[in-house]
């Protein structure tokens, strides 16, 4: 495995991250731990996840993934061997939501408390949020890191302008900046991370891990009509999202791919991310350990140049 470096931060984390959005929310607590010990097995370090996973799903509060991964933690004795991302400020109710300094500290002690660890790897800003000032974030942030909570910072979901100024207050104040962004990218969305955050991301090396690597499983080749839209809970929103001639013309030039290297589309959609320029780890999930075997085969394909090339063209966005 070749680890790579995230950002200016120190930390090398695998070229392929697990999205921990799955767990406890369509992967019970079993199958979680072997997927999590397969992962960790194959060679791979990078595990993401978020204190607001899966407060979506009925019944659920948030913080059922954190809790997941900190039973496995607690049971398999494996924290010295991953780097584990997590992420704050989205809205976990009563209130409970944004980046200010005393609802930070309140979120980090309960992630830590959940995910049954000491350390949080990368503690990242799930959104921005204009209401606080950034001196207030990152001064908070800057504390977390000396008290030995925090190893390193990123942000999601932010736009290039206000990246770049997150970055421009870390360097005024002295203290540690975001050096990592986790951004919406994947070969149906390209537009906003190539046109606006990748060059910012280049120019001063912040890592990039990128969300939604296979489409919600569009990329998989798993949906292809309106038909297929039960196939799983995502199913609506990919159908309204990519099953458009543009989204067809990516899955054809997939499976020509795929033809050729005798793999499947979506290990040819994750190694086209994995070669993009300024890409460190995109991020994908698996709820079987048939659908983890395919990431980790992903990670080790490597295609060339025409297979790139003809990627690219077919997934180009009309000018």
């Amino acid at each position: 495995m070749q680890f790579r470096p995230l950002g200016r931060s120190g930390l090398q984390v695998s070229p392929l991250c697990f999205g921990g959005n799955v767990f406890g929310w369509t992967v019970d607590e079993p199958t979680t731990f072997s997927l999590l010990d397969a992962w960790v097995d194959a060679g791979f370090n990078f595990i993401d996840t978020a204190d607001v996973y899966s407060r979506w799903a009925p019944g659920h509060m948030g913080g059922e993934s954190e809790a997941m991964i900190g039973q496995w933690l607690k049971r398999s004795g494996k924290r010295d061997r991953i780097v584990l991302a997590t992420k704050v400020g989205k809205d976990m109710g009563d209130g409970k939501v944004g980046l200010g300094s005393d609802y930070i500290r309140r979120a980090v002690d309960d992630s830590l408390r959940r995910l049954h660890t000491d350390v949080i790897d990368l503690y990242q800003s799930h959104d921005d949020d204009a209401g606080t000032p950034l001196e207030e974030t990152l001064g908070t942030y800057a504390d977390l890191i000396r008290e030995g909570k925090v190893r390193a910072i990123g942000a999601s979901n932010h736009s290039a302008k206000r990246l770049a100024e997150a970055l421009d207050t870390s360097e005024r104040l002295g203290v540690p900046r975001y050096e990592s962004l986790q951004p919406l990218y994947n070969l149906y969305d390209r537009d906003v991370f190539e046109k606006e955050l990748r060059p910012l991301c280049l120019e001063k090396g912040v890592g990039v891990i990128n969300f939604y690597a296979l489409a919600a499983g569009f990329l998989t080749g798993k949906y292809r009509s309106a038909a297929d839209v039960d196939k799983s809970p995502r199913g609506a929103k990919v159908v309204q999202t990519y099953l458009n001639d543009r989204g067809l013309r990516i899955l054809a030039e997939l499976d020509q791919v795929a033809e050729r290297y005798e793999v499947t589309p979506g290990q040819v959609a994750i190694a086209w991310q994995m070669a993009q320029p300024g890409i460190t780890a995109p991020i994908a999930s698996a709820s079987s350990l048939d659908q983890l075997q395919e990431l980790v085969q992903a990670a080790s394909l490597k295609l060339d140049a025409d297979a790139l090339e003809s990627l690219s063209q077919a997934s180009a966005e009309a000018a």
